[in-house]
């Protein structure tokens, strides 16, 4: 059985999890039950928890946009790393200390600068984002609970990890939004960031597994999870305008380069100042040894894989609901 934790909206926001209630259109539930709650709310989070008394808690709440957070920075501090102490802090409120199993999602984003090649669990954290600083106290809180009061608590440095079910604004489904709508005749062209920004990705249904293997060890210990493959903002372009039988080519330089259509002529890709961001992380990759060998966890999952099952959803989504 499963309990989830629903901000109040006034239109709803379970889309990414219609599909798990018993009966989807009258948002009846089976085997998982949301409760409204907020991780800037410590009072709630005492009374849910009391409620539940849950076994396993996956803390994956955040304002977890790495751009955004430079914008809304105090909040990005309050629910990401003040909202992990309230959820552990209400963990030792009930009691339940000794019976429950904590999973906090960690990031990437906290090697931010990065002080070594490959990252692994042992490399120092520079974080370049407010949403990286908030993250790196939530990292060191979840230690202190685990030493300080022997809770099974553990860190996932997760790196970044895709889906057809990831945010419209992140840089990954923008793009296979976009490429799906220009295959439909649906728009021309779409604008992005540093094209350069080199990331480890890998798709978010092997890292759930991660996740969940972390919590079923003997002993709590952090894990980094990686697919060690480097690919380019610019290299996720190309992948997904091929897959729809484009060729991307590329000319200028800086904010004036563009992705034109070898084929057709047509420029499909700019580049635009305000997608930067004030300091840059230019290069992740991990080291993903320890849990190959703690967790027996590998990515099944292949960058060309998840490219194409990206690119496959968006071009049936837009299909079906040209304004979704």
């Amino acid at each position: 059985q499963v309990h989830g934790i629903v901000r109040r909206s006034s239109s709803f926001n379970t889309g990414r999890i219609e599909h798990l209630y018993k009966n989807p259109q009258a948002h009846i539930e089976g085997n998982m039950k949301l409760h409204y709650g907020d991780l800037t709310d410590s009072t709630c989070l005492v009374k849910i928890i009391n409620e539940v008394k849950p076994t396993e808690i996956y803390n994956l709440g955040a304002q977890s946009h790495v751009k955004i957070s430079f914008d809304l920075a105090e909040y990005t501090a309050d629910v990401d790393g003040v909202g992990t102490l309230r959820l552990l802090d209400a963990i030792k409120t009930c009691g339940l200390i000794s019976s429950v199993k904590f999973y906090q999602a960690s990031t990437s984003e906290l090697f931010g600068k990065v002080q070594e090649i490959p990252q692994k669990e042992t490399t120092p954290f520079y974080p370049r984002s407010p949403y990286g600083a908030a993250k790196l106290y939530a990292y060191w809180i979840v230690v202190n609970f685990r030493e300080a009061y022997n809770l099974f608590a553990v860190n996932g440095i997760l790196f970044n990890h895709e889906s057809p079910r990831r945010g419209a604004n992140f840089v990954t489904r923008k793009i296979s939004r976009s490429v799906a709508k220009i295959h439909l005749g649906q728009l021309d062209c779409f604008s992005l960031g540093n094209l350069d920004a080199k990331r480890d990705w890998g798709h978010a249904r092997d890292y759930v597994e991660a996740m969940w293997l972390m919590l079923q060890t003997d002993e709590p210990e952090d894990f980094v999870i990686a697919t060690g493959e480097v690919h380019s903002v610019r290299e996720f372009v190309e992948k997904s305008f091929k897959h729809i039988g484009k060729t991307i080519v590329w000319e200028g330089k800086n904010e004036n380069e563009v992705g034109r259509c070898k084929e057709t002529g047509k420029i499909h890709v700019t580049v635009n100042l305000k997608y930067y961001r004030p300091t840059e992380v230019d290069f992740l990759q991990g080291d993903c040894t320890k849990a190959r060998q703690k967790l027996n966890w590998k990515p099944r999952v292949t960058f060309d894989e998840l490219v194409k099952e990206m690119v496959d959803a968006d071009v049936e989504l837009m299909r079906n609901n040209p304004n979704a």
